[in-house]
């Protein structure tokens, strides 16, 4: 039977065809499979493994020698130093999605009683956090996939916070008629055709919460038109969008009489959050 350092080395080589990061692939696939730490892996580099650890192994490198992402492999994702489960029935939460959640903070006081709304709540990771790092503030998380909000409830529970409330709605449908400090949502903002969605963690992640018709501003439109409904005078709706949307998201939050409208960039310099203020 290999070693862990002759089937790190090995699973490293083959995984160079398809991912940027194929040393960390290895390693984490390996992890999770010794249900042991990474550092493990390197204290430990001569350990032979059994051969139901091997198979159990190759059988986690072929699906992600098929593009299968790293984290419906291990169905774990860190997002702002907490872990959450992640299955296809939800997005992978990304670091880009952070930008939103430093914003969020900025605007809300460590000890804030703000309601807060989260529109396609998805695995939770933003109104989860959001929740844990204001303990006094009242979130409620929508979502319309019984499926993802099943796993958004468990990621809640995983990491033991207790003031968000979550709610299947399409969108506003099923939303309490009360009026809100701050909405925030990541929805779907991919052109059904764009290029993008054959690439990637992407092929694997659910549809419908990655496209939307109308060049993909389908959703943020509706967002933008019906929020200003449930938002208190000078409440905030922070978006996340594409970094070729800044320009329509702007337009529309200016049509929809939003102001103060600003643009945030991502970890990568891009265009990523639009927020604004509803004066009502």
């Amino acid at each position: 039977m290999p070693d862990i350092q002759t089937l790190l080395a090995e699973s490293t080589q083959q995984l160079q065809n398809i991912s940027d990061s194929a040393q960390l692939d290895a390693e984490i696939l390996l992890s999770h499979t010794l249900n042991k730490a990474q550092s493990h892996l390197r204290a430990w580099p001569e350990k032979q493994l059994t051969p139901e650890q091997v198979a159990l192994f190759q059988s986690a490198l072929q699906q992600r020698l098929q593009g299968m992402p790293i984290a419906y492999l291990t169905g774990k994702r860190e997002f702002w130093s907490r872990d959450f489960i992640t299955t296809p029935d939800v997005l992978i939460p990304r670091p880009d999605t952070e930008t939103l959640i430093e914003y969020c903070l900025e605007l809300l006081a460590p000890n804030s009683a703000a309601h807060i709304l989260d529109l396609g709540t998805g695995s939770g990771a933003i109104a989860i956090t959001l929740g844990a790092e204001r303990p006094n503030a009242q979130v409620i998380a929508v979502d319309k996939s019984a499926a993802a909000l099943a796993i958004a409830q468990q990621n809640a529970q995983l990491n033991n916070v207790k003031n968000v409330q979550f709610t299947q709605s399409n969108w506003f449908e099923a939303v309490p008629k009360i009026h809100f400090d701050v909405i925030v949502s990541n929805p779907p903002y991919i052109a059904p055709d764009d290029p993008h969605l054959q690439q990637g963690d992407i092929r694997f992640e659910p549809d419908s919460a990655l496209i939307a018709p109308e060049s993909g501003l389908q959703d943020i439109k509706i967002i933008a038109e019906h929020a200003a409904n449930y938002l208190k005078q000078g409440g905030y709706l922070i978006l996340e969008h594409g970094y070729n949307q800044q320009a329509e998201v702007q337009a529309l939050l200016e049509k929809y009489h939003y102001t103060h409208i600003h643009c945030l960039s991502d970890l990568s310099g891009q265009p990523r959050v639009s927020y604004a203020q509803y004066q009502g």
